[in-house]
């Protein structure tokens, strides 16, 4: 009587670390691959009241007016930066939009 009492509490317990059986995928079914940030990423921005302007992307510190991987840091805003790279510009934003599927 004891064993059919252990057994049955045993199959009840439920492990906290699986996933919840509507996130289980169905046979056949493929993950979704993780999105992946297409080129450098604006990581912070620090705006100094004395003029100082810097940027930290991909990990490393820029000031206005220095090179990031051979782009120019030529605009610094709150939440978002602008490289240019001869006659083209990129922006990088600190909180960019999430894609729409």
């Amino acid at each position: 009587m004891v064993l059919l009492l252990a057994d049955a509490a045993h199959a009840q317990l439920v492990d906290p670390t699986q996933p919840p059986p509507e996130a289980r995928l169905t046979p056949g079914a493929q993950p979704a691959a993780p999105a992946v940030p297409q080129g450098p990423r604006l990581q912070s921005v620090l705006i100094g009241s004395h003029g100082r302007q810097v940027a930290v992307i991909d990990g490393q510190t820029v000031r206005k007016g220095e090179k990031f991987n051979g782009a120019v840091l030529v605009e610094v805003r709150k939440n978002q930066v602008v490289l240019q790279n001869g006659r083209n510009k990129q922006v990088l934003t600190l909180f960019p939009e999430p894609s729409a599927k």
